[in-house]
This record gives C-alpha cells, structure tokens and sequence, in this order.
C-alpha cells in the first residue's frame, strides 16, 4: 500500500517539478508527514525523515527538470554558476540547523511558509523587474538565504529563486527553467546534510534508513518522478501557468491546515 502511495506521489511531484518550477518538495513534505506517521516512524523525526526524503528525490526530479528545459534554451547557466556557491553554504547549515530543531518547531515552520507560498500564488505577486542580477556577494547572500529556507522545508527552492530571478529581469520560462537547475545543488547539500546528521541519531530510526533519508519512499518516488518531470517541463509551456498555480494553492491552503491540526 505504502509503495502505492509513494509511486503516486512520485507522479504529482514530477509534473509540478516541470510544470511550476516548485520542485515538488511542498507536496512530498507534507504527504511523506502523514505517511510516516501512519506507518509509526518515529513521531519525533517524522517530519525530518519527510525533509531529508524530499531533498533527496528533488536530486533526480531536478536533474530530469533541468534537461527538459535545457533543451528547450530555458537554463540561464551564468545563473547558476554564481549562486551555486551561496546555495551549497546555506543548505548545509540550514540541514545542520535542522537536525537540532524538533518537529513541533519544524512543523509550524514549514506550515508558515505554506501559508506564504499560496498567498503568493493566490494574488499572483510578483517583484517588479527594475534590476540587474547582482554581483559576487550578493549572489552569495542570495544563494545562502534560498539554501538555509529550502532545507527547512524540503524544497527545491522555486518559490523563492522564480521571484529572485523575476525581479533581475529574467523571462518567467528562463526563470522557472533555471530554477530547476538550481534545485539540484540544494537538493544535494540538503540531503547529504540530513543523511549526515541522522546519523547521529540512527538507532532510533526506522530500518532501511540512511540518517534522516527514508530509503522506501525515496526510491518510490524517485522511479515516478523522473518519468513524469519532463511530461511538466512540457506542459510548462503549453498550459496557462498562473492559473494553474492558484489551484495549486488551494491545496497548499488545505495541506497546510491539516498540519496545523494536527498540532493539537
């Protein structure tokens, strides 16, 4: 059943990885919360398991991501390179930071900045484009910040890189393009820093399990999304973006109060 569940999600993650350039961390997060939970991981490090596994799979989606909208000229690559470093320096800490915060904390976090994510989508706001990309140590700064707030909730840092980009003037396509690539250095500072401090506490973690990246679902999901991350990045083009976001939200909205809930 639970092999079930993470192939369905694989799918959904993927497409969004193309589609919103979101990498679909804000989707696996919360479902991978419920699903470890029913199957009684451990209820402190439910929500950290669910962190370190979405970052982990965003590795594959992103890379599947990045070649679609390669292809199609979408990848600002100078981009990239200079907000790589930043990106790599704050995912770290941010894991690190993570690893000593408990899932209470972490809960109410992640469910703020859902909460800000579909506001975001809902009134479709947007930086207004008056810059250039800044330099060395702005990038750096960027990147840093981007980083450390995407390994606290597990994502692929879309929702903050597309408006960074928007606001330097960058097309919405290149910039939902080159948000996917620059998924997969947070993804992978991300899950080599949860794997690296779960370690710390393995003995109570669930078999098949390499510190905080459960092995099962990232594989379920993994397998599933890289097949469908293209079929999103296609779509990305195709299909009436902005509209589709606010529905997105919704569901963000409805996700997020249930988390919340579940507080009490």
């Amino acid at each position: 059943m639970y092999w079930l569940w993470y192939c369905a999600l694989g799918g959904c993650a993927g497409i969004l990885a193309g589609l919103l350039g979101v990498g679909g961390g804000l989707i696996i997060v919360p479902v991978l919360t419920f699903l470890f939970a029913a199957q009684h991981l451990p209820p402190e490090y439910v929500l950290h398991l669910a962190l370190g596994t979405s970052l982990a799979t965003i590795m594959f989606t992103s890379v599947s991501s990045m070649r679609a909208h390669h292809g199609r000229g979408a990848v600002e690559w100078l981009i990239v390179w200079r907000i790589t470093p930043g990106i790599l320096a704050g995912t770290l800490l941010g894991s690190w930071v993570a690893a000593h915060l408990s899932t209470r904390f972490l809960k109410v976090f992640f469910v703020l900045f859902l909460f800000y994510v579909a506001l975001q989508m809902i009134l479709d706001i947007k930086p207004k484009p008056h810059r250039q990309i800044p330099g060395t140590g702005g990038m750096f700064g960027i990147g840093s910040l981007i980083g450390g707030i995407s390994s606290l909730v597990g994502i692929g840092g879309g929702t903050m890189s597309v408006p960074f980009m928007l606001w330097c003037n960058v097309p919405l396509h290149n910039a939902i393009g080159t948000s996917a690539a620059i998924g997969f250095p947070i993804a992978l500072a991300g899950a080599v820093g949860y794997a690296a401090n779960g370690l710390m506490v393995r003995t109570v973690l669930p078999p098949f399990s390499l510190g905080f990246v459960y092995l099962p679902a990232l594989l379920g999901i993994t397998v599933i999304s890289v097949l469908t991350a293209p079929l999103g990045a296609r779509l990305a083009h195709s299909l009436p973006v902005a509209r589709l976001k606010k529905g997105f939200a919704v569901l963000l909205i409805v996700m997020g109060t249930k988390m919340l809930l579940s507080l009490f």
